[in-house]
């Protein structure tokens, strides 16, 4: 088994106080709302690993952080150095790799394995980026204090460039105090880190800028020369600066009539002047230049005109960009001898500017690109070389450490690319604050991420349901999950109509996904919605039963015993057979709430005491009697859910009933259970905090 990265610890950076993040075997996917720490992570690793970053800055670290540099001053000051130091944030990533114990040789992981149990399959790195040996009076003690003996995080924060270090250490995964020093190429050596940003230039033509896939394809050849190995890239560089030393021969014939012509203009200006020295002419092209200003797409047209690459569609030229991108990121890879034992790349909102169908199928085939991009290299060298063998015989002639081990990470804001991928290697990035009093201000913000694959039991269910217009839950700030299409159809309108009613109220910006998931089967959602954190509601049917008799029958809520419906009996273990008259009492002043991030909303009479429907119909006609000719007054409750059930017209169906009276031009209420649930989910803010996410 080739070495694998399994988990990442991190610790004070930016969002992500302390978590833990466990990478899938091929395709992490890192979803979730905007501004929830996943560019931090690509960030992290730019900073650690690859070093695109020298220093940080007291932006950088968490902002739970904060009050720790300002303690740690306060012991400083007060003369308790040693506890002032141990006080002080430090920003560290922890990596935990696994290999396989029986492999014999342990390759670039040999400098990392520190422990002595024949039984351990693991080996830990630690970076840290802290206050250096030494440094802790030059770090506080060159802060001028006030009078009160306080500072500010913005004069404490000009000494974390100077004063603070990065470090790498080999961990013992049997014991923690056993670390080695290691040097940051042999971590380079084990693990590379690639990066394909969101931001990658393809509409900028209109400014003058050169086409961006001419500069990859010189990176390509910038792979190739530096390679320590022979491969068709390599002699395609050679075969092209051969061919430029012809052009540029002929290119010295002109350019030296060129001078010849001009020279009689230079001597009336008194050149070549006391040394005599004439200029001579030479042309120099140079390949991998030449591939980034003139390398260009074209699109065959009609009647032999070609179209320029900016001709097409932003989808396509990402889609190529992209794949372009990750060959560059393979050849480099492959390049290298000895090759990395671990290749993370991280490929950040590949969804740009592609239709649903393209993200869908470039995430499934991104999980082949362990096979894909070799076979592509195989099939371009025996191209060039004019092989008539398989591929299987060029991947042979190219060598066996042609198969990419790569590890992805793939941040995105959309359902089509979660939808695709695994459940099982979703990571939900969630922020979270602290519960605040009213009127108070909200504490740091910080990141949690949820392992999907944590979610046991249920994630065939999951995995079906949350299909591509219900893996929007990933990046919602809210949820609604109701019983039926009626429901579904109602309920916007519903919350419509609420809000016209509350003019001086500002109406909040929040994305809300409304999910149809059947009363049989909304509670097998509830251990999704409490990892995910955030505020859900569930309408759902009372569904009351006549459980004296051995053969269980429907009724109305008067008459009935119990519920059938599962999504109220398993919403807590007290509610598993209660009576349907408990279950009106529960809900007699508010919406039962678990978890603090989930209302129950389920059939309650409009006023106490009086009738109750067992169905959305019945709900909305006993809350609307004089659309449906039912008497007003102190009549029997048995009476008048009879008649709302009969007033319903069964020739309808339960879309159609939805439509004639949301569109339709009377004025309509909102049945009581359903404007509590909906007045519950518009008070919510949100935001997550620590007790909703446990």
């Amino acid at each position: 088994m080739p070495p694998r990265l399994t988990k990442a610890v991190i610790r004070n950076f930016r969002l992500l106080r302390r978590t833990d993040l466990s990478f899938a075997d091929k395709v992490t996917l890192c979803v979730g709302r905007n501004n929830t720490g996943k560019t931090s992570l690509a960030k992290l690793f730019a900073f650690f690993v690859a070093r695109k970053k020298t220093t940080l800055h007291i932006e950088d670290f968490s902002a739970d952080c904060y009050e720790e540099f300002l303690a740690a001053h306060r012991l400083f000051v007060s003369g308790e150095a040693e506890q002032a130091r141990d006080t002080v944030p430090a920003v560290t990533l922890t990596l935990h790799i696994a290999y396989d114990k029986e492999c014999g040789q342990y390759g670039p992981l040999a400098p990392f394995v520190v422990d002595l149990d024949p039984d351990c399959s693991e080996v830990v790195i630690k970076f840290a980026y802290a206050l250096g040996d030494g440094a802790l009076k030059e770090f506080f003690g060159g802060v001028a204090v006030g009078p009160d003996a306080t500072v500010t995080l913005e004069q404490l924060g000009r000494g974390i460039p100077k004063h603070f270090e990065t470090s790498v250490m080999a961990v013992d995964p049997t014991d923690e105090a056993n670390v080695r020093p290691v040097d940051l190429a042999d971590v380079r050596t084990l693990v590379r880190v690639d990066f394909v940003e969101a931001q990658r230039g393809l509409d900028d033509e209109g400014e003058g800028h050169a086409a961006p896939i001419g500069a990859v394809f010189e990176q390509l050849l910038t792979a190739a020369e530096q390679s320590q190995n022979a491969t068709w890239l390599e002699e395609l560089a050679t075969s092209i600066d051969k061919m430029l030393v012809d052009t540029s021969g002929s290119l010295d014939s002109g350019l030296q009539q060129v001078r010849e012509r001009v020279a009689p203009a230079l001597e009336a200006f008194g050149y070549p002047g006391l040394g005599n020295q004439e200029f001579v002419t030479a042309a120099r092209l140079d390949s991998k230049r030449l591939l980034r200003n003139f390398a260009r797409i074209h699109y065959p047209g009609v009647a032999g005109v070609r179209f320029p690459e900016s001709y097409s569609g932003l989808g396509t030229r990402n889609l190529v960009m992209i794949l372009l991108r990750l060959f560059t990121c393979y050849r480099d890879h492959t390049a290298t001898s000895p090759e990395s034992g671990i290749h993370l790349v991280f490929l950040e909102e590949p969804e740009a500017h592609l239709h649903p169908q393209m993200q869908e199928a470039f995430v499934q085939q991104l999980t082949d690109s362990d096979g894909l991009f070799p076979q592509i290299d195989a099939e371009m060298r025996a191209s060039m070389l004019g092989q008539a063998g398989a591929v299987e015989e060029s991947c042979t002639a190219i060598g066996s450490s042609t198969r990419w081990n790569a590890q992805f990470v793939v941040t995105t804001h959309s359902a089509h690319v979660a939808n695709r991928g695994h459940f099982s290697d979703i990571r939900y990035f969630r922020k979270e604050e602290d519960a605040v009093e009213s009127g108070g201000e909200p504490g740091p913000a910080r990141t949690v991420i949820k392992d999907l694959s944590q979610v046991t039991g249920d994630e065939r269910f999951l995995r079906k349901y949350l299909t591509l217009t219900r893996a929007d839950l990933y990046f919602a700030d809210k949820a609604i999950l109701v019983e039926g299409a009626s429901e579904r159809i109602f309920v916007p309108a519903a919350e419509e109509r609420l809000v016209a009613t509350r003019p001086g109220e500002p109406r909040q910006h929040q994305y809300v996904t409304l999910m149809e998931v059947g009363g049989a089967y909304a509670h097998r959602f509830y251990p999704l919605l409490k990892i995910l954190g955030i505020p859900a509601l569930i309408i759902t049917d009372l569904d009351p039963v006549d459980d004296r008799e051995p053969k269980i029958r429907k009724c109305l809520v008067s008459e009935a015993g119990r519920t059938s419906n599962q999504s109220i009996r398993a919403w807590c273990p007290e509610m598993a057979d209660v009576t349907v008259a408990e279950l009106l009492q529960r809900a007699e002043t508010d919406p039962p709430i678990a978890g603090g991030n989930m209302c129950l909303a389920y059939q309650v009479p409009e006023e106490p005491g009086g009738p109750c429907g067992r169905t959305f119909e019945d709900a909305f006609a006993l809350a609307n009697r004089a659309l449906f000719g039912l008497p007003r007054g102190d009549a029997p409750a048995e009476e008048l859910e009879q008649q709302a059930r009969s007033s319903v017209d069964t020739r309808l169906s339960k879309v159609d009933f939805a439509l004639d009276h949301v569109l339709g031009d009377h004025d309509w209420q909102v049945p009581k259970y359903i404007r509590r649930g909906l007045e519950w989910l518009m008070a919510q803010d949100g935001t997550a905090t620590k007790a909703d996410v446990q």
